[in-house]
């Protein structure tokens, strides 16, 4: 018998109760230099709570490699967050597992969902099924030309927060509002807002966060976890 231990979804709660804010450094596996791990971790930004993982497209067999390394060298919990079924590991803490609700896509719908079924039934994986909605980040990024989907206007706020109660409605734990990797313009705080005050889950925001004033807003705005992933690689959060 596999036993999920439930315990980032918990802490996650924990800390919203707490009013403490949240911050997770993703990684791209086939950006991340696995020998330099003790030295690009050591830099990871203050306030960082948990270390993403995933990219949209990725070499199979790569995230196994690097959630190895990253559990090596962190004690910060280590979440997937898969562009596709061939980027589970087992050694990570947690999967978010991702529906693509804003898109009308089967495959990142509920296909690679079941694909990926038989690699983590057998796993301790904490599984937290996650709403993930593309929103226009002024910028064709690589999850909507790999998802061939179109990502939603920032201008229309309602269709976005109906989007995100729909998740919640149909069971999702969390919902994740992204602007796209190296986004031109992240998700506005006007959306953050909104979205937060309909939802009764919490809240993860990511794209196009570049600086800690733009940061801060996002929080500020209501979101419960902030994931940078560009920005960290560029040296801009780096302490």
């Amino acid at each position: 018998m596999i036993t999920r231990t439930g315990e980032c979804f918990s802490g996650i709660i924990r800390s919203i109760a707490g009013k403490q804010k949240l911050l997770a450094v993703l990684v791209d596996p086939d950006k991340f230099n696995v020998e330099e791990a003790g030295e690009v971790l050591g830099n990871l930004p203050e306030g960082t709570t948990h270390i993403f993982v995933g990219g949209s497209t990725v070499v199979k067999g790569r995230t196994c490699e690097v959630v190895r390394v990253l559990k090596q060298y962190s004690p910060l919990p280590v979440i997937l967050f898969p562009g596709d079924h061939n980027q589970i590991s087992a050694y990570a803490d947690a999967l978010l597992f991702l529906s693509l609700i804003s898109g009308r896509n089967p495959e990142y719908l509920i296909e690679q969902q079941v694909r990926s079924v038989q690699k983590i039934k057998n796993t301790a994986l904490e599984i937290i099924p996650t709403g993930y909605i593309l929103i226009d980040g002024g910028k064709e990024c690589a999850v909507h030309r790999v998802s061939n989907t179109i990502p939603l206007p920032q201008t229309d706020i309602e269709n976005i927060v109906n989007t995100a109660l729909a998740g919640q409605y149909s069971g999702k734990k969390l919902i994740y509002l992204e602007a796209g990797s190296g986004a031109n313009v992240p998700v506005s705080v006007e959306i953050i807002s909104e979205v937060k005050a309909a939802l009764e889950i919490p809240l993860i925001v990511g794209g196009g966060i570049r600086s800690k004033q733009q940061l801060q807003k996002a929080y500020e705005a209501g979101a419960d976890l902030v994931v940078i992933g560009t920005a960290f690689e560029d040296g801009d959060f780096q302490h």
